[in-house]
């Protein structure tokens, strides 16, 4: 007889984390699952940690066969975009799907994912007709705030990495808004410089290869561009304070950094 199956899939950020807090008693057996790039930051494998002793179970952590570095040779050396989301499709689907032919089979199987009552984003679908996408905080209407009080109250809280990035994704994900990549260079200058070396220019065709569309990494960290981008996330967040002096910090910085781009990263990276 076939039973039932529920998979709850962690990006490493604070909505997933929340909701991975808030089914632990409602889903005694849900299985978590997060899938590594080993391109991500050390503070995301921290908050991982801290959130695994809560649970007191395992986080099941999935890789691909081949790396990052393998695969951006399979593509030529283009950087994935925003229009090019290849890392995502061989660094994370396709793990989770290897993950569930391997251990799930064609059993029925509820896959849990944390996306808020107050956001406008789709959730990852599998081709596999055994699986159901299940969202609680949008059936339960939990917004931002409510995602905050499940972290405080477990004693979670927000991962470390909310003080400059408020989504989680691989060091140099090109989602980044500019004012992340100029903390990601003073906190992790070595990410920094990392990142730097896959960028590329090829003098023959006269075709930049980089993480911004606009700017390099190198352009991006001189004194004066920094200076730049800082007073320019400073005017954002001041506007948003002003617009509503009673938000919290976190939604300060969210918003302010959301003001920037409005490119959204899927659900398996961010959430």
């Amino acid at each position: 007889m076939k039973t039932v199956r529920h998979i709850l899939s962690l990006s490493g950020g604070k909505d997933s984390t929340a909701l991975a807090i808030y089914m632990r008693d409602r889903v005694p057996e849900m299985t978590y699952v997060f899938c590594d790039t080993h391109k991500e930051l050390p503070e995301t494998y921290e908050y991982l940690d801290k959130l695994q002793a809560f649970l007191g179970k395992e986080i099941v952590k999935l890789s691909a066969e081949r790396g990052f570095d393998h695969w951006l040779s399979i593509y030529g050396n283009y950087l994935p975009s925003s229009r090019m989301r290849w890392c995502t499709k061989v660094l994370k689907i396709k793990p989770f799907e290897k993950f569930l032919d391997e251990h799930v089979g064609d059993i029925p199987v509820f896959l849990y994912v944390g996306i808020r009552g107050d956001e406008n984003r789709t959730a990852y679908v599998t081709s596999k007709p055994n699986v159901k996408v299940v969202m609680p905080f949008q059936d339960n209407d939990i917004d931002l705030a409510g995602v905050h009080r499940i972290l405080e109250t477990s004693g979670i809280g927000l991962p470390s990495y909310y003080e400059w990035r408020t989504r989680s994704g691989c060091y140099f994900c090109f989602f980044q808004r500019k004012k992340e990549w100029a903390e990601l260079s003073r906190r992790h200058p070595e990410l920094y410089e990392a990142a730097k070396q896959y960028e590329k220019y090829d003098q023959e065709r006269g075709v930049r290869y980089t993480w911004n569309q606009k700017e390099s990494l190198d352009e991006l960290a001189t004194p004066d561009r920094l200076a730049e981008i800082d007073a320019q996330h400073l005017e954002r967040m001041a506007r948003q304070r002003k617009r509503r002096p009673n938000q919290p910090l976190y939604e300060v910085l969210e918003d302010a950094l959301d003001s920037e781009d409005f490119d959204q990263p899927c659900t398996f990276c961010h959430s």
